[in-house]
């Protein structure tokens, strides 16, 4: 029986035949974000055409539980798609198997690459995942040394793709494509380049082979899927969903690809995804408007005190200084076909952070900031300075950010740090007061801060006054002293 105070309810349970799939698609990265998009759009492909469009679910860190978890229930999950008016359940059963190298072996995940099926390997492992710099492989990466001097057992995406890559050309045969799904500009350019740039460290015939016969699509992804929490796991069980490896996300999502697959595809349209020649000017309205505007409220969220994105947009202040951001600061930046209209977006944007069952925290959002602001808050800022226009809430969304790094919210409860820069920011909190030379210490991280934007005084300075002014009258009155 339904609660009522519950959003009516319509459950789908798919009539395509599983027993026909094929291992065709191997997802690495499969954590909330790709059970509630990825996974979605291939089971409602395979509802709509049938077809032998099976995924493996690969996770290469942590996520061996959540794995066993699925195989335990048959590998079917619920994907609830919920807002203020309505709760969408759907069962999940495209998936074909799951793998982890640390409970199956690396062997068991390299041989899914030999499969003759195999057409896509398709990711989803945040822009941290990519061990680039600047657009290139990042030599010095930790993780990439090590699998560089024991490539045959890699532990980083990239060495894994490589490696499985060189298996699938050593067992003769074709290409695939490599289908990034993460937000990061042209972040199929990006993986490419990163592919590309570690296979000539190993053997440059085998790079030259990638060159030719891999395609990397670059594609816009929108969903907000939030990690799956105590609140979460409740509304599962109230639609009767009482299942461990279920997700709840928004209903809204979107999905824009170049259509560039060299071994064959789903006919993923058919489940609403646009295949396009361009993708660059959706993500860059995507990362900007949506996800600037969502790190923008995640930092000044935390350190005010606000648990989640819903409760920050009910509070005016926050709400004007979002719609703010996204309509004076980051849509004047884009440049997007006809027929589309930013202000409707920004509308949309809007209701959707409004969403009361989905309890996205700021705090989760905060995370990995150094890998995320240039794309979603630099990149504007360089269009201000060319165009000598006005940026005050991006620098205070950079201020806010750095604040974050300090540790500690407005009441001094402590703000947890999960970022690759740790380590360094982390350090520069312990050993430089709070102020401008905490300011000048931040711009100083140059693989967030390039050298030429960290040493200008058009954006050091708008950037220190914004800190201060948070430091010194705290979130709300600096969210008032914007305007409208």
């Amino acid at each position: 029986m339904a609660r009522p105070d519950l959003p009516p309810l319509t459950t789908t349970t798919p009539g395509y035949d599983r027993s026909a799939l094929q291992p065709r698609v191997l997802h690495i990265g499969f954590g909330a974000f790709a059970r509630a998009f990825l996974a979605a759009y291939l089971d409602e492909t395979l509802d709509a055409a049938g077809g032998d469009w099976g995924m493996v679910a690969v996770r290469l860190q942590s996520g061996a539980d959540d794995l066993d978890a699925l195989d335990a229930a048959g590998r079917v999950y619920t994907v609830a798609a919920a807002d203020d008016e309505g709760i969408e359940a759907r069962m999940i059963q495209a998936l074909v198997g799951t793998r982890h190298p640390a409970r199956d072996g690396i062997d068991a995940l390299l041989g899914h690459f030999e499969h003759p099926a195999l057409a896509i390997v398709s990711l989803t492992v945040t822009e941290k995942g990519y061990c680039s710099r600047a657009g290139r492989l990042d030599a010095e990466h930790a993780g990439i040394r090590q699998d560089l001097a024991t490539p045959e057992v890699p532990a980083t995406t990239i060495g894994v793709l490589v490696e499985g890559l060189r298996r699938r050309r050593a067992a003769g045969l074709g290409g695939v494509t490599v289908l990034s799904c993460d937000n990061l500009p042209d972040n199929g350019t990006v993986c490419r380049a990163v592919v590309t740039d570690y296979a000539r460290r190993r053997d440059p015939a085998l790079a030259e082979w990638i060159d030719a016969h891999v395609t990397f699509p670059c594609t816009m992804v929108d969903r907000i899927v939030p990690a799956l929490d105590a609140d979460a796991q409740a509304l599962l069980r109230a639609i009767g969903a009482d299942d461990a490896t279920g997700i709840v996300c928004e209903p809204f999502r979107q999905w824009v690809i170049e259509d560039h697959f060299v071994a064959g595809r789903p006919d993923f349209a058919l489940a609403g995804a646009e295949f396009v020649a361009d993708v660059r000017p959706f993500e860059d309205m995507k990362l900007r408007m949506l996800n600037g505007s969502h790190s923008f409220l995640a930092y000044l969220g935390a350190l005010a005190g606000v648990e989640t994105i819903a409760d920050c947009v009910a509070d005016p202040a926050f709400r004007a200084a979002a719609r703010g951001l996204m309509l004076k600061e980051q849509a004047p930046t884009l440049s997007m076909p006809d027929g589309i209209d930013l202000e409707a977006y920004a509308a949309a944007l809007l209701k959707r952070f409004a969403n009361s069952r989905l309890k996205h925290r700021t705090r989760q959002i905060a995370t990995d900031g150094s890998q995320k602001l240039p794309q979603r808050m630099l990149a504007s800022v360089r269009h201000h300075l060319r165009q000598g226009t006005p940026w005050p809430r991006l620098a205070l969304g950079i201020a806010a950010w750095m604040a974050y790094c300090r540790g500690h919210d407005e009441t001094g409860a402590e703000l947890p740090l999960s970022d690759p820069l740790a380590e360094p920011i982390r350090a520069i909190a312990a050993t430089t007061a709070d102020g401008s030379a905490h300011v000048a210490a931040m711009l100083k991280l140059d693989s967030v801060f390039a050298p030429d934007i960290a040493g200008d005084a058009a954006f050091r300075s708008p950037v220190e006054a914004a800190y201060l002014s948070l430091r010194r009258d705290g979130v709300r009155a600096s969210l008032a002293a914007l305007g409208d």
